[in-house]
């Protein structure tokens, strides 16, 4: 085992830490891919149970009315984001916090299941609601996990090897999300029904509860549990780093601003399908863009966010600022080769590498940044004001319908890059 961690970290000697104890370290290699493994897996459960492609064409499947199926991806990122504050607070009581992840991991499992279950029992409004319930649920649990989950993995995996993992595990999914994408193109015409959709999400409960089994077998030791008291009152405390910790507040204003990029994509999609004739093959070339997006890019984008995670925020920024104003363009001169599938394919390929730039540099920023005790609460404050704008930004949906969704492309790719331009001011945090 040690010799293939070394071989895909690029570690000539695994025992060699950066900031973790010496009794993690001794097992780093074995805690190295326990991660791998259990973020794997969550993340093609992640693709698997998608809001924005999965569950909403299962809704239409099952004939939910569409206002159900519009609060899916808010309530998903929103719900996710937003009780994290509060969440952190408790998380602080427990010396060993991996079973937080567990809990929240095995929560995921059996909503998304419960949703599959869903597909087999009702339909109408009823299974809209239920789903939107579960979706409740999903992302409650959601919110628990992504806690724990910064704070596990900064006490047991050593700087510069964080960037590496998550990056793998992105590309792991990405591949699987390819091969669902590949098989989607080849239907033709063909028409899944809801069936189709529900063994998709229990195949995605299935992969919640395996990482929540590997995660328990993690080695974790018991860290600090300063700060565990009331929830509201050291929420509200966390809070003022916002006025107090300069650093921290500019990295949470880039991410604001980079935000864009994950509110882009699904404009992206509806303009592929306003050009289209929305079958299951046009869907099925987005989702291989997709795949093929992480699979590419993440890997290279884990072992640069190593070296400098602020620069691979500069150049995600800018590559999604960059590639809308093209598209806006085009899309407003009405060049005909920019209009086809296979150009919206291009285009959410180079949108998907965008935003795994973002999310990779922003989590090993996060990370990186953070020390044992100020870990849990930065990435909970982070959160929570992310939360809160995720739902501002639905804000952008009304940009589109007045005024076009091209144009709605365009805002976001400014606030885009200046996001990259926020990012250069940051301080640099793998220098060590």
């Amino acid at each position: 085992m040690v010799e293939l961690y070394e071989a895909i970290t690029g570690d000539e000697d695994a025992r060699v830490c950066k900031d973790i104890p010496e009794s993690a370290c001794r097992v780093q290699p074995a805690s190295f891919f326990i991660h791998l493994i259990s973020n794997t897996a969550t993340k093609i459960g992640d693709e698997l149970a998608s809001a924005k492609l999965v569950l909403a064409w299962l809704m239409a499947a099952l004939g939910a009315p569409a206002a159900l199926a519009g609060l899916l991806v808010p309530i998903r990122e929103a719900g996710a984001l937003m009780p994290q504050l509060l969440v952190a607070a408790f998380i602080r009581h427990a010396p060993v916090r991996k079973w937080f992840w567990i809990w929240g991991s095995v929560g995921q499992a059996l909503a998304v299941a419960g949703m599959g279950l869903t597909a087999f029992t009702l339909g109408g409004a009823a299974a809209g609601w239920v789903i939107v319930a579960l979706t409740v649920v999903f992302a409650l649990a959601r919110g628990m996990s992504s806690v724990a989950s910064k704070d596990v993995l900064g006490k047991t995996i050593s700087k510069q090897r964080r960037g590496t993992l998550m990056g793998y595990a992105s590309a792991a999914a990405g591949a699987a999300t390819l091969g669902l994408g590949l098989w989607l193109t080849l239907q033709g015409g063909a028409e899944a029904g809801a069936g189709f959709f529900a063994v998709l999400l229990l195949a995605a409960a299935g992969l919640w509860l395996l990482a929540a089994a590997v995660f328990a077998t993690l080695r974790e030791e018991p860290g600090a549990t300063g700060g565990g008291g009331n929830a509201i009152t050291e929420g509200l405390r966390s809070l003022g780093l916002l006025r107090t910790d300069a650093p921290f507040r500019r990295f949470v204003v880039t991410r604001a601003l980079l935000m864009s990029t994950a509110l882009a994509q699904p404009f992206y999609v509806l303009l592929a399908q306003q050009q289209g004739d929305g079958g299951l093959a046009d869907l099925g070339l987005l989702i291989l863009a997709t795949g093929l997006a992480g699979t590419l890019s993440a890997p290279v984008w884990g072992r640069l966010s190593d070296r400098s995670s602020r620069r691979v925020l500069m150049a995600a920024g800018a590559l999604a600022g960059a590639l809308g104003v093209v598209v806006f363009l085009l899309v407003t001169l009405e060049v005909p080769w920019a209009l086809s599938p296979w150009a919206f394919a291009a285009f959410l390929l180079i949108m998907g590498m965008a935003h795994a730039g973002v999310r990779l540099g922003r989590k090993t920023y996060l990370v990186d940044m953070a020390t044992a005790e100020t870990r849990a609460a930065y990435t909970a404050v982070s959160n929570t004001v992310i939360g809160l704008l995720l739902l501002v930004g639905g804000l952008f949906g009304l940009v589109a319908q007045l005024a076009g969704t091209a144009t709605a492309i365009l805002v976001l790719s400014l606030l885009a890059l200046a996001g990259a331009v926020s990012a250069a001011r940051l301080g640099e945090v793998q220098q060590d």
